[in-house]
């Protein structure tokens, strides 16, 4: 449909001008146009020269905090492009973290965007934990005369989808707060929705006043995004130049150490950042949804289904597609009967379809789907230590439910159908708040089992080539001593050379009595108190369900007995550690 347009014929302009005018136009915003008009009254009146002073008083940029409570990085990237979206719209935008937020102080807030996202079986994200049960605790403050907008982001593969966003909008509301948009619950293909939501929020929140000119600060605004000029994230394709299995022929788990090279160079990484590998899925498990769905003729589909579409999660959502679309009356009883989301524990695509044998077409089989998205991984390698590479650490996931064998989808293209020689679609995903302290006199300690260890074997690399003098303690651990120390010769090297300073291990299948690297940190409880207390700086990598709480835990009982703290103090000294960014995880 063709735009309306805005200036009449007899404007004194060519066609082609007021086709360029009505474009311009035809997208701003009000507040936009309001300036533009202040711009040109205030050019006539100085004769054709910008004025110095607009021809109408200007009043402030209006104020919008932007709260984004992120464990993989996809909330803090969705505030970024909603600050510049907000700048352009004579905002000024502020973007605050929740691990950083005082919740005390959100009622002098006007506007207040929220962008959460949920972590696991319903939680927040880690650095998240403190501020959002500020927020849900009896001690919260009223926010009447507060302005807010929620997106939340979520995964409908599990339960609790989106719960912590939804959460956080029923609490704002119930301390006072205007909605002034309504929240949005985005599953794992979120960015063209995001982005729809962003300029819907921006519109509801802008001020019914916006027809006054607004004062930009344009000066500000270059400075913060010059300042915001990140690393690409565009994908790129890199070739394997080495695949190893890390562990002995003798265990029974496969890590791989994969060395990725790149024709124009490396992205730019840094030690802490990930690398998200764009897999394909598995083509025996495609031919067998193909089969099951009498589709195996159809080539187009088997490689849409091994590259494109996601056919081992399997939610309550994809259930509800399927009924739907085959019109299956047993589905439909299941979905009606309330208990799909314990059917689904454990199965798969191919599961539903097998139990339920529908005719399906291309299109529908298309359509119960979701993208397949990239998996990412820690980076376990510094430039300045292998140049041009990247290095992953991945371990194959291999496990059994209902009868049939299963696999990861990325881990086991990585284990089973890629080598030396291949080629990988990969794109980086930075992460600022896992990183090494700025001075290298500073001492670090590293909790990283199983593939944990990845990023940590960065940091040392990186102490290494910028010869930091700061310590390096690192505690490790898997399963057996002989067959699962991952990159054993290379931190024996670094103990040599003075990159690391300690190691202490864990390995819990060689004695009775399971040992884990939270057992290893209250075990050296008094200098590691000591430490930490002398300004270290604390990393866990690895599980987030268990091992990183379990860890956190370690490290509160060794303040409470070193110290002589009660249990809220000692957890004081560990919320403090974090509030200073000297506790840091990257937790999967």
């Amino acid at each position: 449909m063709a735009r309306h347009a805005i200036l009449p014929r007899t404007a004194p302009f060519g066609d082609s001008e007021r086709a360029s005018l009505d474009a311009v136009l035809g997208t701003a915003t009000p507040v936009q146009r309001a300036w533009l008009a202040g711009f040109l009254a205030g050019l006539d009146a100085a004769g054709g020269q910008p004025a110095a002073v607009p021809a109408a008083p200007p009043k402030a940029a209006e104020p919008l905090t932007i709260l984004y409570a992120s464990e993989s990085g996809n909330c803090e990237k969705l505030a970024g492009d909603m600050a510049k979206l907000a700048r352009k719209g004579g905002f000024k935008p502020r973007i605050v973290d929740f691990a950083d937020l005082d919740v005390a102080a959100l009622p002098a807030e006007k506007r207040v965007v929220v962008i959460a996202a949920t972590w696991g079986e319903g939680e927040p994200p880690a650095r998240a934990v403190r501020a959002y049960d500020a927020l849900m605790g009896e001690a919260a403050p009223r926010l009447d005369g507060v302005d807010f907008s929620v997106l939340a982001l979520g995964d409908t593969s599990y339960a609790e989808f989106c719960a912590i966003g939804k959460a956080i909008d029923v609490r704002l509301e119930a301390l006072g707060g205007r909605r002034a948009y309504d929240r949005a619950d985005l599953d794992l293909d979120f960015d063209k929705p995001a982005a729809d939501w962003i300029k819907g929020a921006l519109q509801a929140l802008t001020p019914p006043s916006a027809d006054n000119v607004v004062a930009v600060d344009f000066a500000a605004r270059a400075t913060a995004e010059d300042d915001e000029v990140e690393p690409s994230r565009e994908p790129v394709l890199a070739e394997v130049v080495d695949h190893v299995n890390l562990n002995s022929s003798r265990s029974d788990k496969e890590t791989i150490h994969l060395a990725l090279a790149f024709e124009d160079g490396a992205p730019a990484y840094e030690p802490g950042d990930s690398l998200e590998v764009f897999p394909e899925n598995d083509p025996l498990l495609v031919e067998e949804i193909l089969r099951a769905a009498g589709l195996t003729g159809d080539e187009i589909l088997r490689r849409l289904l091994l590259t494109e579409r996601d056919i081992t999660t399997l939610s309550a959502t994809t259930v509800e597609r399927f009924a739907k679309a085959t019109g299956n009356a047993e589905a439909k009883a299941l979905v009606e009967s309330g208990e799909v989301r314990a059917w689904i524990e454990g199965r798969q695509l191919v599961d539903l379809i097998e139990a339920y044998p529908s005719a399906l077409n291309a299109e529908q089989l298309t359509a119960i789907t979701r993208p397949l998205p990239p998996r990412a991984y820690s980076i376990a390698s510094s430039r300045k230590e292998v140049g041009d590479e990247v290095h992953l650490v991945v371990a194959a996931v291999r496990y059994e439910t209902h009868g049939r064998a299963r696999t990861g989808v990325a881990s086991t293209h990585i284990a089973d159908r890629i080598r030396n020689g291949a080629t990988v679609r990969v794109k980086l995903k930075p992460n600022r708040h896992f990183r090494l302290p700025s001075d290298p006199g500073s001492d670090i300690i590293m909790v990283g089992p199983g593939t944990g260890i990845a990023p940590f074997r960065a940091f040392v690399q990186e102490r290494r080539a910028t010869e930091a003098t700061g310590r390096a303690w690192l505690f490790f651990g898997d399963r057996h001593f002989t067959h699962d120390f991952l990159y054993q010769l290379e931190w024996q090297e670094a103990l040599e050379d003075r990159s690391l300073t300690r190691i202490d291990v864990a390995f819990s299948r060689d004695q009775p009595e399971k040992i884990y690297v939270q057992d290893r940190i209250y075990e050296h409880r008094r200098e590691l108190v000591e430490w930490l207390d002398g300004g270290a700086s604390f990393y866990v990598c690895g599980d987030a369900k268990n091992m990183a709480k379990d860890v956190r835990n370690a490290v509160v009982r060794a303040y409470a007995e070193v110290k002589s703290l009660g249990a809220d103090g000692a957890e004081a000294a560990v919320a403090a550690l974090e509030r200073a960014h000297r506790y840091q995880q990257d937790v999967y």
